[in-house]
C-alpha cells in the first residue's frame, strides 16, 4: 500500500503486530492530541486507527482514519475508512467510497482492492473478481489481494483459478497461513495433488503449533490424527466461547424446568431441506411424533420450501424457521421454548452457527450425526455414537461424553424408493463388465485411495470405475492419473450429480462401492447399501474413517470391513472375478437390509428416544455428563 495506509485484512499477520508499534506512537503522542490532529502525522493517525481496528472497535478506528483522510493525498486512509464500513455492515457506503477512489485515479490499486472487498461483502463475487484482478494487475506484489481474489473465485466455483491465486499469495508471503489453508482445500477439491502432500503436512504442523486457524471439518480430509483433530476443534471452540462472552445475552425470566409431559428436545441444523441431514432424519422425526419426545426443529438454513422441507415441517412437533436470527437471538428463542436437551446436527459444517451453543441456551447440549468428530467444546456435553464408530480407545480424544446407542448411531430412511435407472449404456457403462463405484466427493480422494482403486481395475479385466463429476479439472486430472498408472482413461466413467431421488437408482448398476481412506462414505454409504451395492471399506483410527465400517458392522456384514490396503485390493479383485461370490454377497446384503435393524427406523426411534430420556433423567437428578453410565 501507499505510505499512508495500512493493510487491515483480518487474516494478515502484519495487523497483529500493529498494536506494539502503536503503543510506541501513543507514548510519544497522546490519544487526545491525535484526536485533535495537532502535529500528528497521517502515518500516526493511521496506525492509531489500525490499533482500534485490530480490537474490533471500528467506530474509534473510523475517527482516526477520518482525521488522516483530511490530507487529500491520504488515499490509504480513505481505503481504511472503507474497510471499517465493511466491518460495520455499511457495504454500499464502502462501495461508493471505493468507486470514488477509482474515479479519482483508476491506476491506483487501493481503490480497486477496496471495491473488491465491498462487493465480496455484498455477495457479488463475480463483480469482486474483476475488481481484484484490476488490483493485482496494478500491484502484483500485494499478497493479500491475490488471497482475496482466490476467495471470490472459490465462491464462484472457479477452483482451479482460485488455486493459482492462493499459490501466488503464498509465494509472495510464505507466512500467509490463510492462503496456505485455502490452497490445500481447493487443490484437494480439484484433485490437484502436485505438491499437496507437502502443503498438507505444513498445514497440520502449523495447526499443531497453534499457528494456523483451520475449520475442524476441513482438517478431516488431511489424514489428521484424532489428537490433532481434538486440538483443532478445542481451539475453535475456545474462540467461539470467548466471542460469546463478549456479547451478553439477556434471558427471559422463565427458567429451565422439566415439562410435565413430553421431553422437549431441540434439533438445530442448516440441513432441514435438500441435504444429507434431512435424508437421514426425516423418517426418524416422523416416528418421534408418537413418542414421549417433542421434537422442535430449528432451521438455520434459508433455502426455499421444498418437498424435503415440507416433510420435516409435518414431522416436527414444531418447526422454527430461524435463518434470519443472530446467534444471540436464536439462543434466546431456544431458551424461551424451554428446550431441555439441545441437539447440534451440524457441528463445524460450513453452514452452521456453532456460537449458539456457547451461550448455553439449554441445560444439556448434545452433538449428533452431522459432524464426524469432536467439537472440542466444554459447552457440548454428550456425543451420540455407537461403540464401533467411537470405541473407548478413541473416546479419549473427544471432549464430549459418549452416549452410546446399541445400534448404529446413524439413522436411516427405509421409505426411500430406489428408482429403475436408465440403461448402463446411457451412463457410458459396459453392459456386462464389473462396475466399481465411488460417489464420494473429490475432497475425500487421495493417492492412497486411488491407488487401491487402480489396482482393483487392473485385477479385474474390463472393469470400470464410476464416479461423480467433480469441480474444475478434477475429472481430467483423475483420467491423467489413470493414464500414468497404465490404465486406459476411458475406464474412469463420470456422471453428473443428479437429484437424490434419481441418484439412488445408479446403485442398481454398481457392483461394489470402493470407499475412500481417512474420510470415508457416510450418507453415501447408506445410500449405496440401501440401493443394493456393498461398500468395501478399511476402518481407520478416527470417527470420520469408521462410519462406513459402523454401517457394515451393524448390517451384519463385517466381511466388508478389511484391515489393510492389501486386503482391500484382494477383496475387490476376487469380488470382481468370481461371479458366484459376487451374487451371493449381494443376496446377503438384500437380506440383511431387511433383518439387521440398520434400516429399522421404528426401532431406531424407540432406542433414540430412550437414550434421550435417560440423559434427561440423569441431568434432573443432578448428574454430570462425565458420570453418565450406560
Amino acid at each position: 500500500m501507499s505510505e499512508n495506509s495500512l493493510d487491515l485484512d483480518d487474516g494478515n499477520d502484519d495487523l497483529r503486530a500493529v498494536g506494539d508499534a502503536v503503543s510506541g506512537i501513543e507514548r510519544r503522542a497522546s490519544v487526545s492530541r491525535l484526536s485533535q490532529g495537532d502535529e500528528a502525522s497521517v502515518e500516526e493517525l493511521n496506525r492509531a486507527g489500525a490499533r482500534h481496528f485490530a480490537k474490533g472497535d471500528f467506530a474509534a478506528a473510523i475517527h482516526f482514519f477520518k482525521l488522516a483522510a483530511i490530507d487529500l493525498s491520504a488515499v490509504g486512509a480513505q481505503a481504511n475508512l472503507g474497510r471499517c464500513e465493511i466491518r460495520m455492515g455499511q457495504f454500499d457506503e464502502a462501495a461508493a467510497r471505493a468507486r470514488s477512489l477509482v474515479f479519482a485515479d483508476a491506476h491506483q490499486w487501493t481503490g480497486w482492492q477496496l471495491l473488491g472487498e465491498a462487493l465480496a461483502a455484498k455477495g457479488l463475487h463475480a463483480e469482486a473478481i474483476e475488481a481484484y484482478r484490476r488490483a493485482t494487475t496494478l500491484a502484483p506484489e500485494q499478497a493479500v489481494t491475490h488471497r482475496q481474489l482466490g476467495v471470490s473465485l472459490g465462491h464462484c466455483l472457479l477452483l482451479d483459478e482460485a488455486c493459482e491465486a492462493f499459490a501466488r499469495a503464498l509465494d509472495l508471503n510464505p507466512e500467509d497461513e490463510g492462503s496456505r489453508y485455502q490452497l490445500v482445500i481447493n487443490k484437494r477439491h480439484v484433485c490437484d495433488w502436485d505438491g499437496l502432500d507437502g502443503l498438507s503436512e505444513q498445514l497440520k504442523s502449523r495447526v499443531a503449533a497453534g499457528i494456523a486457524l483451520v475449520s475442524p471439518i476441513d482438517l478431516l480430509s488431511e489424514d489428521a490424527s484424532a489428537s490433532l483433530q481434538l486440538a483443532c476443534a478445542t481451539r475453535q471452540a475456545e474462540r467461539l466461547h470467548e466471542d460469546a462472552r463478549k456479547k451478553t445475552v439477556h434471558w427471559e425470566r422463565s427458567s429451565h424446568r422439566p415439562s410435565s409431559g413430553r421431553l422437549r428436545i431441540g434439533f438445530v441444523s442448516a440441513g432441514f431441506g435438500q441435504h444429507p441431514t434431512a435424508i437421514l432424519t426425516s423418517a426418524l422425526f416422523e416416528q418421534l411424533r408418537n413418542s414421549p419426545v417433542e421434537a422442535h426443529l430449528f432451521s438455520t438454513g434459508a433455502e426455499p420450501v421444498s418437498k424435503a422441507r415440507e416433510r420435516l415441517m409435518a414431522a416436527a412437533y414444531r418447526f422454527h424457521q430461524v435463518s434470519k436470527l443472530t446467534p444471540q437471538t436464536l439462543a434466546q428463542r431456544i431458551r424461551a421454548e424451554q428446550i431441555e436437551l439441545l441437539v447440534d446436527l451440524d457441528g463445524y459444517s460450513r453452514a452452521c452457527w456453532p456460537m449458539v451453543y456457547a451461550y448455553r441456551p439449554a441445560p444439556v447440549q448434545i452433538a449428533w450425526l452431522g459432524y464426524p468428530g469432536t467439537t472440542g467444546a466444554r459447552y457440548i456435553d454428550y456425543v451420540i455414537a455407537d461403540r464401533f464408530v467411537l470405541p473407548p480407545s478413541l473416546a479419549a480424544y473427544f471432549s464430549e461424553q459418549p452416549a452410546y446407542l446399541s445400534r448404529c448411531y446413524q439413522s436411516n430412511d427405509p421409505t426411500r424408493i430406489v428408482p429403475v435407472p436408465q440403461s448402463r449404456q446411457d451412463y457410458g457403462l459396459p453392459v456386462d463388465a464389473v462396475v466399481f463405484a465411488c460417489f464420494n466427493g473429490t475432497f475425500k480422494l487421495g493417492r492412497r485411495s486411488l491407488d487401491r482403486m487402480f489396482k482393483a481395475l487392473k485385477g479385474v479385466p474390463g472393469s470400470v470405475l464410476w464416479m461423480l463429476e467433480g469441480p474444475g479439472k478434477s475429472s481430467l486430472r483423475l483420467r491423467e492419473m489413470a493414464r500414468g498408472a497404465d490404465i486406459d482413461p476411458a475406464r474412469l466413467v463420470f456422471t453428473p450429480k443428479l437429484p437424490h431421488s434419481q441418484y439412488l437408482g445408479l446403485y442398481r448398476h454398481a457392483d461394489l462401492f470402493l470407499d475412500t481412506e481417512g474420510y470415508n462414505a457416510h450418507t453415501t454409504a447408506s445410500d449405496a447399501l440401501w440401493g443394493g451395492c456393498p461398500v468395501l471399506t478399511r476402518p481407520g483410527n478416527t470417527f470420520a474413517s469408521r462410519v462406513a465400517g459402523s454401517l457394515n458392522h451393524h448390517l451384519g456384514m463385517p466381511e466388508l470391513n478389511v484391515g489393510s490396503d492389501d486386503e482391500f485390493v484382494a477383496f475387490a479383485i476376487r469380488y470382481g472375478n468370481v461371479r458366484e461370490w459376487r451374487d451371493a454377497l449381494k443376496q446377503k446384503l438384500a437380506l440383511q437390509c431387511d433383518v439387521s435393524g440398520l434400516f429399522d427406523v421404528k426401532g431406531f426411534a424407540a432406542d433414540f428416544a430412550d437414550l434421550l430420556a435417560r440423559i434427561a433423567k440423569h441431568h434432573r437428578s443432578g448428574g454430570r455428563a462425565s458420570n453418565f453410565l450406560q
